[in-house]
């Protein structure tokens, strides 16, 4: 009896562990119940941004000339960016002080910047206005600037940003007619930033041109045609971004001598005190203090 019911233990165990079996069978059968895998996200995109840059420094330094005869400057504008920032138009303006006096200068520009995995493109087109700028006519009737010196630029530049490390770029401006004189005017430039591995936000960058100005119209200056000169160009500065604040502090300087220097500017102290001389484009150290926010970056015209 005993033995018996051993048997019929151990029958119903077995049929257990076949029911067991053919239970995992079935269920390794079924469709599996896993949730799919997520559906690829389409990368955010910017449709439209606004760009505001307001800056205060110590002289407004022009590749290498002070257009504010070494005071202060306060500049601000405002860039309207497209499609992630591939292309845009923007406004800037900034305090003057100019042979022909004129009451600011104002710029506006339009261009595309294209990007290619770390190189950037920039081309575009930018227009200097002067408004209520008058020619600088001396006591004896000579004529030492043109009537109107707006110009427009053309530009293109390309820049290779390694690792956000370095970036270095070369660039190329032209004017066909520069400050209103009818001559060329090309500028070609290299630049370079390094942003310092031991404290972030620390840079130091700099700057190395050249200016091939052209012949101007000889009915531009009275009673004697002036030769303009070219010249070599060439800064490098420490700059600190906190946030949205840059501090930058820059050294600029060129090949001119005073007597080129006033060539190219009509100072009026050289006309003045018939020297002939300017020091305006003198060795100069300056210093820059800059806000720049997007909108997006406070959430207007967030990334969609």
């Amino acid at each position: 009896m005993v033995f018996g019911i051993c048997r019929l233990a151990t029958a119903a165990a077995a049929l257990s562990i076949s029911l067991a079996a053919a239970g995992m069978a079935q269920a390794s059968d079924l469709p599996s119940r896993k949730a799919p895998p997520p559906a690829p996200v389409a990368p955010s995109i910017t449709w439209f941004d606004i760009a505001v840059s307001v800056k205060g420094m110590t002289d407004y330094n022009f590749r290498g000339i002070s257009q504010t005869d070494r005071k202060p400057a306060i500049q601000g504008g405002a860039e309207l960016q497209f499609y992630d920032n591939l292309f845009y138009a923007g406004v800037y303006a900034s305090n003057v002080d100019l042979t022909t006096s004129p009451t600011a200068e104002v710029d506006f520009y339009a261009g595309i910047r294209p990007k290619f995995g770390p190189f950037t493109v920039d081309v575009g087109v930018w227009q200097y206005y002067y408004p209520g700028e008058k020619q600088y006519i001396d006591l004896a009737g000579g004529y030492w600037t043109p009537r109107n010196t707006d110009f427009t630029e053309v530009y293109g530049k390309l820049s290779y940003n390694y690792e956000d490390k370095l970036i270095v770029g070369a660039n190329l401006f032209y004017a066909w007619d520069w400050l209103g004189t009818g001559a060329t005017g090309t500028y070609g430039a290299l630049t370079a930033k390094y942003n310092l591995p031991f404290l972030e936000g620390l840079a130091i960058s700099g700057e190395l041109g050249r200016y091939w100005i052209g012949t101007p119209n000889a009915s531009i200056y009275f009673p004697a045609p002036v030769n303009l000169p070219d010249y070599t160009y060439w800064n490098a500065g420490l700059s600190y971004t906190w946030k949205n604040l840059t501090a930058d502090v820059r050294y600029h300087d060129t090949s001119l001598s005073k007597t080129e220097c006033f060539a190219l500017t009509a100072d009026p102290r050289g006309i003045v005190s018939g020297s002939g001389r300017s020091k305006w484009c003198n060795p100069t150290v300056v210093g820059t203090l800059s806000f720049d926010i997007t909108a997006s970056s406070v959430g207007i015209f967030a990334p969609k």
